[in-house]
């Protein structure tokens, strides 16, 4: 029997569905039988034709930050055709509804609802031909995203969240029931940022702080290491800088699973900022503890 501190992943939860085909395709107690998930669902499958079509295909596309003191941000072919599918898509079926996206501007809306789109999260591991890069979509109504989906394409996993309900990981035809482990202090736990170089002198000091605490550490997961705390097989996430469509999606999915996402001062960051992702609350509060003031 696995002890508070333990690692209780959320793969050893029971099967909830199974599908023989899409991952549309609804199933008994399925997940997808909520429609706005389907929609979501559907805004990840017009993404993957776009994005996977061109994965270690193309080059590395176009600087954004030329000209700039950013040595290197890189946008593709992909990023842009994924994000003008998902907006295409929208604008059929939920034309009222604002978004806000990474690469195109920001569309207004009437009805409370914005979708927040990052069309290819992790650009620089797409085109350096890692798989770990992510597809980020979240529908927010005002006061939380509701529905999250936090797609990795090239390794075929689809992790979903839906804020009161639960979080599901989405793989070869399958759905299973998923869910943060149980470790409650830094020592025992996994820890995840995607590049430590990107904090500030000071952030850079805690995050040390933290690294010296945790049980092991790793690197260079981009959106993956969020969907791995709410898997269960990682414990807690740390990073800065982050915009809102960075963190949206990450941010409900690893709630939805059960775990505690704020910024450095404990604070909703869901537009956005400095993150703390973690399993438990009493994780959170000790990792909290080691930004106090940043």
């Amino acid at each position: 029997m696995p002890t508070d501190s333990s690692h209780d992943t959320g793969l050893a939860a029971p099967q909830i569905g199974r599908t023989s085909g899409s991952p549309n395709d609804s199933a008994g107690d399925h997940p997808v039988g909520d429609p706005i998930l389907r929609l979501l669902l559907r805004l990840g499958d017009a993404a993957r034709m776009e994005t996977l079509s061109r994965f270690r295909r193309t080059g590395v596309g176009e600087n954004k930050a030329a000209g700039s003191d950013r040595d290197f941000d890189p946008v593709t072919e992909g990023d842009r055709a994924a994000e003008a599918a998902i907006r295409g898509i929208l604008a059929e079926s939920s034309a009222d509804d604002g978004i806000l996206g990474e690469e195109e501007a920001e569309k207004a809306g009437t009805s409370g609802i914005t979708w927040v789109i990052d069309p290819i999260d992790g650009t620089r591991a797409f085109v350096t031909g890692i798989p770990l890069w992510g597809t980020l979509i979240a529908r927010d109504d005002g006061a939380q995203a509701t529905h999250a989906l936090v797609d990795h394409p090239a390794l075929g996993e689809r992790f979903v969240g839906v804020a009161g309900q639960g979080a599901w990981l989405m793989r070869g035809g399958e759905s299973l029931r998923i869910g943060v482990s149980r470790t409650k202090r830094l020592a025992e736990s996994t820890l995840i940022t995607t590049a430590p170089e990107l904090f500030d002198e000071a952030g850079a000091a805690a995050f040390d702080r933290a690294r010296r605490e945790a049980r092991l550490t790793r690197y260079g997961t981009d959106c993956y290491g969020y969907a791995l705390v709410a898997l269960g097989t990682a414990d807690v996430v740390i990073e800065t800088g982050l915009a809102a469509y960075d963190i949206a999606a990450p941010k409900a999915l690893v709630e939805a699973a059960g775990g505690v996402v704020t910024n450095w001062k404990g604070e909703d960051c869901r537009w956005g900022g400095n993150t703390i992702a973690a399993a438990t609350p009493e994780l959170h509060a000790e990792a909290l503890a080691l930004f106090k003031g940043l």
